[in-house]
């Protein structure tokens, strides 16, 4: 009896596993296509909270804090859905890449837990969220810009330091580094630099890149830090430093002649 208990048990967890894993396709393939088909962004908005319903379903007391826990989530759905917008109602080959993105991001990435996944998953929404917001507010205040960019960094830090168990102090960083984030967006709101792949549709604004790099330097400063209890040896981010600040040089010195300046 207890065999076959377990054998019930496993032949559950494996089905429910399958059925997870299904529904998670359909809505990163489904939000991507209704906003095609539909024209309209709410729809896939509507169908990115649907599926985060636990969220929801707590005590008022405890709302805010669900919501700051799944912002990174909330920001790779929400800048999926807008990337696939903006890239209009005709069929592209960018949308089946958003779509494949949103499924492996909720497929493979999001659920996993580790220190080196954590930071993947905070960079992924600085970069793809940054993407949208750059895009969706070319045209508009730099205020726009420079607030949804403090929610990226927000939620980014807090979800690093939230998930390696930091619990104590991730409020003020957060804090600190959405600022950060909103006065970089400021100075470069003026240019928005933008980097277009017209064979696929593909657009990638030079602040993302910039922001991503940057956030990775920080985590890795801030991991050397806490790894010494406050004291830093320059040996030890003398690899990750040399790397960003490589790539910042690259991208701002001999990529900033624009392609197109949104």
């Amino acid at each position: 009896m207890a065999s076959d208990y377990i054998f019930i048990r496993k032949s559950r967890n494996a089905l429910s596993t399958v059925l997870h894993t299904l529904m998670n396709i359909l809505l990163g393939v489904g939000s991507v296509f209704v906003t095609i088909v539909s024209g309209s962004w709410i729809i896939g908005f509507i169908l990115v909270l649907l599926s985060k319903w636990r969220m929801f379903a707590v005590h008022p007391h405890y709302l805010w804090l669900n919501v700051k826990s799944n912002l990174v989530d909330l920001i790779v759905g929400f800048s999926i859905v807008l990337l696939a917008f903006f890239s209009g109602t005709t069929l592209m080959t960018v949308h089946f890449i958003l779509a494949a993105i949103y499924c492996i991001w909720l497929t493979i990435v999001k659920p996993r837990t580790s220190e080196a996944w954590t930071l993947i998953q905070a960079l992924f929404a600085v970069f793809i969220g940054t993407c949208a917001m750059c895009i969706m507010c070319a045209s508009l205040n730099s205020f726009f810009l420079a607030f949804f960019e403090f929610v990226i960094g927000y939620g980014a830090t807090r979800h690093v330091l939230a998930q390696n168990n930091n619990t104590n102090d991730e409020g003020f960083p957060a804090l600190f580094f959405g600022t950060i984030f909103a006065e970089i967006s400021l100075l470069c709101h003026s240019l928005l630099i933008v980097y277009t792949f017209t064979e696929v549709g593909i657009i990638v604004p030079q602040l993302a890149i910039i922001l991503t790099v940057f956030s990775f330097l920080a985590a890795k400063i801030s991991k050397a830090i806490e790894s010494r209890d406050g004291n830093l040896r320059f040996k030890e981010i003398a690899v990750p430093l040399a790397f960003s600040v490589l790539i910042l040089a690259v991208v701002i010195i001999l990529f900033s002649p624009q392609r197109f300046n949104v």
